[in-house]
């Protein structure tokens, strides 16, 4: 009998369908009427514990409100503040690099002061007994007494400080129309030379006679910001001790000098070329009242205020009437020495709630409850704290990390207000939420006996029509299929067993057939793998004999000991070990009469094409020195335009970097650019010579001969020049970290007055020790040239 013919049994209380009836219906039953009476039981709870509930509710909303609201005050006081701290790094930027290259420091500042002879030339003012530029210039400058010589004008270095220093005129005015609005923007001379430039022009330093007596007889940095220059001059030493990882300083606010305004400055200190010292600082000023103007727009129900506080309690900026509500006092500290600043404490509120406010970390974003005098009557207040990114701040003596906090405080009674109201909508919604869920439960169980009895018989028909099909199949009858008309999961179970069951009988009657097939493929795939393997080691072996005798040839054409012994005069110490079986470092020693050339180069990236490379350098190099060539620019320039040539013809893509020393008569030539040469004096201190404007990587153009120059090196007896390539200063422990070359400096000082080739041995145990187990991944070349 087919699937399809099978007698549909009765329904019984044995059948599936009167188990799934009972089943599926009673739990549905069940569910509906236990949510049905929870429903009716819960509204009636909602009634009695509605003003409880209602009251969490709005509770926790206007808290995190509030505390969402104290982020965003948050957010845009640090954003006014980087926008400040952006312009002031942007004027830093551009005086650093005119420090960094005094050549173009002194082009441009003689360029300006040509061209704009007021921004230059300041007119002495007897009374104040400073000198200051005449109006009319975009900024002003002045220049203090104990700054001017004997006939009042500034002295020689003073004088290149106020030229070099004019490009803040082109700078400074486009970055006061842009971005922030700022006070004013201004450049501070060094501790020794502490002219003070300022965009836009001002009586200067006629507003700091009147507001700081006595400043122009006292150095300008200690008496206005004591231990702050201090500050600086140790982050020179060690950028690490700087608090916050920033070089923008923050004051805490005071009265401007110019404006007689509470402001708050950002310093930038500028570096000397070394990086060891301070070259002046670049700064802007902006007003507390663009601080204050974020925070007094805070604006929570009716009388809820903001407040802008420092770790130490300190407020910066706060709306008078939120002042008098949290009792503060304001006053000015206007001691003898120091700019002038604001004092307004939570500390000495006169509200006792406000005065122990804790403003440490902890209490960050935290809710607290405080009770309030206002009038005689005690008045809860909501207070949330939320602290902003921490900076560098100066307020008097070393610079420290500080992390302002912003502050909201509103009435719980404003917040609660709406709860009242809530109340008694509950009340009336209540009714009509009991009466609608009773006639829903009625519906729905209707909706559901009615259903269930439907597709319980839907269902049911096809699970049978599958069970006596698989009875079937169990009888290897493999023939058999069933058909189910629905399009749901019974359906799809339908046409995946009629699929097994084709796919059974298909692997039944061709599993044979298949087996030989598949043995036969694996069989050929084998034979082919075989034959791979065959010529891959074949090629392996190929190719390991050709880079063996590229190596070979490479270590031969090396210098040998006894020519290197050979040179009178000098100790030449030299090692190199390639990366790979080929390298693409080169060194050689040539040695023409008197005439004595070190060459030590690396080509980028190693392997074979760079050890070919190598060789032509050396090949070349060696070729020129046999003609007499012994002009160093035109010997670079020769051998270069060789290298090139070849390059083009190969298409490697290759250069390399190629320094030459050249040695007679005592006196010691370098050409070419390279890693920074080392020179160890017979006392013992080390200098460390840069190639960088000495030439142009070879091979990477065809003519590099106005990028050649040439410098003498002192090269007295007992001194050494050690050559290196960066293999050694770049190979990294297994923690990642460059061996350098301040260890390299360190390694040479530690074999002071030794042979040179003890001083090669002692740099190569320092640099494998530091190496440790890690792979080698660039080739190391190490010269050692000593004067006997």
């Amino acid at each position: 009998m087919k699937a399809d013919d099978q007698p549909t049994p009765r329904f019984g209380l044995r059948s599936f369908r009167a188990k799934f009836v009972l089943v599926v219906g009673g739990a549905v039953l069940f569910d509906l009427l236990l949510s049905g009476g929870l429903a009716l039981w819960n509204v009636q709870k909602l009634s009695r514990d509605a003003t409880s509930e209602v009251g969490e509710g709005l509770t926790t909303a206007n808290q995190e409100y509030i505390r969402s609201y104290a982020d965003s005050t948050a957010l845009s006081v640090d954003l006014l503040l980087d926008r400040v701290h952006g312009d002031v790094k942007a004027l830093a930027g551009v005086l650093q690099a005119q420090i960094n290259d005094p050549s173009r420091q002194q082009q441009v500042g003689a360029t300006l002061s040509h061209q704009a002879p007021g921004s230059v030339k300041v007119v002495y003012d007897a009374q104040g007994d400073w000198a200051q530029n005449l109006p009319g210039a975009p900024s002003v400058i002045s220049v203090w007494g104990y700054l001017l010589g004997a006939d009042h004008t500034p002295l020689p270095a003073v004088q290149r400080e106020i030229e070099d220093s004019t490009v803040i005129d082109l700078v400074a005015p486009t970055l006061m129309a842009s971005g922030s609005p700022k006070l004013q923007m201004y450049y501070i001379g060094p501790k020794e030379r502490p002219i003070f430039r300022t965009v836009p022009y001002t009586d200067q330093a006629q507003t700091f006679d009147r507001l700081y007596p006595g400043h122009n007889k006292a150095e300008f940095w200690e008496f206005f910001f004591p231990g702050i220059y201090g500050s600086w001059q140790q982050w020179a030493r060690d950028p690490a001790l700087r608090p916050v990882a920033d070089d923008i300083t923050q004051t805490a606010p005071y009265t401007d000098a110019i404006t007689g305004k509470l402001i708050v400055s950002f310093f930038h200190p500028l570096w000397t070329r070394d990086r060891t010292g301070i070259a002046g600082v670049a700064g802007a000023d902006i007003t507390l009242d663009q601080l204050a103007e974020v925070v007094e727009r805070v604006k929570i129900a009716e009388t809820g205020f903001g407040f802008l506080t420092m770790s130490t309690g300190n407020v910066v900026a706060i709306n008078p009437s939120g002042q008098a509500i949290i009792g503060l006092t304001s006053s000015n500290d206007a001691g003898t020495q120091g700019v002038t600043g604001l004092e307004r404490s939570l500390r000495g509120s006169t509200q006792p709630a406000i005065a122990s406010l804790p403003l440490d970390q902890n209490n960050d974003g935290v809710i607290q409850h405080i009770m309030l005098d206002n009038k005689g009557e005690r008045v809860p207040y909501i207070v949330v704290l939320k602290r902003l990114k921490p900076t560098n701040l100066w307020s008097s003596g070393p610079i420290k990390s500080e992390a302002m906090s912003v502050g909201i405080v509103v009435p719980e009674r404003e917040i609660y207000a709406s709860l009242f109201a809530a109340q008694k909508s509950i009340s009336l919604a209540t009714n009509r939420i009991l009466l609608f869920q009773i006639g829903a439960i009625i519906v729905s169980l209707l909706i559901v006996f009615a259903a269930v009895l439907g597709i319980s018989k839907r269902i049911t028909a096809g699970l049978r029509a599958l069970a006596g099909a698989a009875q079937r199949l169990q009888s290897k009858d493999y023939s058999v299929r069933v058909s189910i008309p629905t399009r749901d999961e019974v359906g799809a179970v339908g046409v995946a067993f009629n699929r097994m069951a084709e796919q059974i009988s298909f692997h039944t009657e061709n599993l044979e057939q298949l087996v030989d097939e598949r043995t036969r493929e694996l069989g050929d795939a084998n034979q082919e793998i075989s034959a791979l393997n065959e010529k891959l080691r074949d090629e392996n072996i190929r190719l390991g004999a050709e880079l063996a005798v590229a190596r070979h040839i490479q270590m031969m054409v090396l210098p040998k000991p006894f020519e290197l012994e050979a040179i009178p005069g000098l100790e030449i110490a030299a090692y190199m070990r390639p990366a790979d079986e080929v390298g693409g470092d080169y060194y050689d020693v040539l040695q023409n009469g008197s005439r004595v050339k070190i060459g030590i180069g690396d080509v980028t990236g190693h392997g074979l094409e760079s050890g070919v490379l190598m060789l032509m350098v050396q090949s070349v190099a060696r070729a020129l020195q046999e003609t007499n060539e012994g002009n160093p620019h035109q010997f670079l320039d020769r051998l270069n335009r060789a290298i090139y040539k070849n390059i083009e013809r190969t298409n490697t893509g290759k250069h390399l970097s190629l320094a030459f020393l050249d040695f007679e008569d005592e006196r010691v030539t370098l050409s070419g650019q390279h890693e920074d040469v080392l020179v160890m004096r017979a006392g013992g201190e080390v200098e460390r010579i840069d190639t960088l404007d000495l030439g142009l990587p070879v091979g990477l153009e065809n003519d590099i001969s106005p990028f050649i120059d040439t410098r003498d090196i002192a090269f007295g007896s007992g001194d050494v020049i050690v050559l290196h390539t960066d293999g050694v200063t770049e190979a990294e422990d297994e923690d990642k970290r460059l061996f350098g070359f301040e260890r390299l400096c360190e390694s040479v000082q530690k074999r002071h007055g030794r042979t040179a080739e003890d001083i090669k041995t002692g740099i190569i145990d320092d640099l494998m020790a530091h190496i440790g187990i890690q792979k080698i991944h660039d080739d190391i070349t190490l010269v050692i040239i000593r004067h006997t």
